[in-house]
C-alpha cells in the first residue's frame, strides 16, 4: 500500500515578526525586525545577562485564551494555543464537526512554562507553600502545550511532545509525518516559546555563543557575527493527508517530502568539532525526498551566529552543493533563535516561500570574507522556479535535523 502524503494545510504564526500569517509575511518581506533591547531588571545594579532578545510585540493573549485558562498556564502556551487557533482557522478544519480520533497534536518543547514557574517559585520562598498555585504542577511542565491544545479542541488522536532544543520543530514535524503514514488524518504540528523571563535569561547566560552585544542590529549576524539572540514565539502548523485535501478541496501550501535526523554525540553543550553528523542529516533527508542537490532551490539555513557552529553550517552547504550557488537564508535574524519555536517557524516560512515563489531575507548581515562563495540572501528575492526547500534546524546538545518541502506547483495534487 503506497504510503500517505502529508501536506501543510494551515499555518499559524505568533513571532517577532508578527502575529497571524499576514503580518508575519509582510513584516518578513519588508525586512522588520523583532529583535529588541530587553528591559533592564530593576535593583541591584547588575547588569542584564542577555542584553537583546526577539520578542512579540502586540500578542493579546486575551483574543485567544480565557482567563480561567490563561491563570493555568504561561505565555508560551498562550502563544501556543493562539498560533494552533490560527492554523486551524487558516486551513479551515473545525475539530467539533471531525472524528476527534482522527485528529492529533504534536508540539515540540525546550524550556517550559519559565514566568509560571519563577513566580510560584518565588512565592514559595516569600510567602510559603500555601501561597504556591495548585496550577504549578502542569503550568511550567514542558508538555502542557500539547495538553492544552488538545484539551481546547478536543485533538483525541496520538498526541505528544518533542524535546530537541532548536532542531525539535522538525523533529516533531517527523512525528506527524508518521502519523499521517499511520492513517491518522491531521495533525496540528509546530512549537512556541517564552524563554525571555529573568530567571530564563540568567539560565540561557552561559548558554554557548549567546551575545552580549547590546545593540539589535548587530548582536546576531550568522556567517560574520560573534554570537546569538534569544527569542519567543513560534508557529503551528497544519498538516493533513493527501485523502483530506483531496476530499475538502484545500489549497496546499506544501507538501512535506522528508525530515531525517542525527545526533552528534559529542558533548551536552559544546559544539561538535566537525559538522560529519549534519551533513548526514542533510544528506538522509535529500535521499528520503528522492532529491538530488540540484533539486533543492533555497536553502533555509540554521544560522547559529558561532564561529563555529557558521563554519560547520558553510561546510555542510558546499559539501552537499559542490560549487552550485543556492540561495541561502537566515530570517530568523529578524527573531532570534527560538528554541524550540525556531524550526516551526522556518518551516512556515519555508512554506509560505513557496507559494509565493519569494524567499525571505536575512537582515543586518556583514558576511565575513570567509563566506563570500555562499549566495546569502540579502533582500527579498522573487524566485519563480522555487518549487523545493530545505530546512535546516540543530539544537543544543548536539541535535541535527533536515526536512525538504515541495510547493504547490510540484505536489502533485489540487491546490484549491
Amino acid at each position: 500500500m503506497r504510503a500517505s502524503r502529508a501536506f501543510i494545510t494551515g499555518l499559524g504564526v505568533v513571532a517577532p515578526t508578527g502575529v497571524g500569517t499576514t503580518e508575519h509575511w509582510e513584516n518578513s518581506l519588508r525586512g522588520a525586525s523583532g529583535i529588541a533591547a530587553l528591559p533592564e531588571p530593576g535593583g541591584g545594579g547588575h547588569p542584564a545577562p542577555v542584553r537583546t532578545a526577539g520578542q512579540v510585540s502586540g500578542f493579546d493573549a486575551d483574543a485567544f485564551v480565557d482567563s480561567r485558562l490563561a491563570v493555568q498556564t504561561d505565555r508560551g502556551t498562550w502563544m501556543a494555543l493562539a498560533a494552533a487557533r490560527l492554523a486551524l482557522d487558516d486551513a479551515r478544519l473545525t475539530p467539533d464537526q471531525e472524528f476527534p480520533f482522527d485528529l492529533s497534536v504534536v508540539t515540540a518543547a525546550g524550556s517550559g512554562g519559565n514566568a509560571f514557574g519563577q513566580r510560584e517559585i518565588q512565592a514559595l520562598w516569600s510567602q510559603g507553600p500555601r501561597k504556591v498555585s495548585a496550577y504549578q504542577s502542569i503550568g511550567w511542565f514542558y508538555a502542557a502545550s500539547t495538553g492544552q491544545i488538545s484539551i481546547r479542541h478536543q485533538l483525541k488522536g496520538a498526541c505528544g511532545v518533542l524535546v530537541s532544543d532548536g532542531a525539535g520543530g522538525i523533529d516533531a514535524l517527523a512525528q506527524a509525518h508518521r502519523l499521517i503514514r499511520r492513517r491518522t488524518g491531521a495533525v496540528l504540528v509546530g512549537g512556541t516559546e517564552a524563554p525571555l523571563s529573568p530567571y530564563a535569561l540568567v539560565c540561557q547566560s552561559d548558554q554557548y555563543g549567546i551575545s552580549r552585544d547590546p545593540d539589535p542590529r548587530t548582536a546576531y549576524r550568522p556567517f560574520g557575527g560573534a554570537g546569538f539572540v534569544p527569542g519567543e514565539g513560534g508557529a503551528m502548523l497544519m498538516v493533513e493527508s493527501e485523502e483530506r485535501v483531496r476530499r475538502r478541496g484545500l489549497r496546499v501550501y506544501a507538501e512535506i517530502r522528508s525530515t531525517a535526523a542525527t545526533h552528534d554525540g559529542w558533548d551536552p553543550a559544546e559544539p561538535p568539532p566537525d559538522g560529519t553528523q549534519l551533513t548526514r542529516a542533510v544528506r538522509e533527508a535529500l535521499r528520503r525526498a528522492d532529491c538530488t542537490p540540484d533539486d533543492i532551490d533555497v536553502v533555509f539555513a540554521d544560522g547559529a551566529g558561532t564561529a563555529v557552529g557558521d563554519r560547520q553550517e558553510a561546510d555542510m552547504i558546499r559539501a552537499v552543493f559542490g560549487g552550485r550557488p543556492v540561495p541561502v537564508t537566515v530570517p530568523k535574524t529578524m527573531t532570534g533563535r527560538l528554541c524550540s519555536g525556531g524550526a516551526s517557524l522556518d518551516l512556515a516560512w519555508a512554506a509560505l516561500a513557496l507559494t509565493h515563489r519569494v524567499i525571505p531575507p536575512s537582515v543586518n548581515l556583514d558576511p565575513a570574507v570567509e563566506y563570500a562563495d555562499l549566495d546569502l540572501v540579502l533582500s527579498p528575492r522573487e524566485a519563480p522556479e522555487l518549487h523545493t526547500a530545505l530546512v535546516v534546524a540543530r539544537g543544543t546538545g548536539g541535535f541535527n535535523a533536515a526536512a525538504v518541502l515541495r510547493g504547490p506547483a510540484g505536489a502533485g495534487t489540487d491546490t484549491g
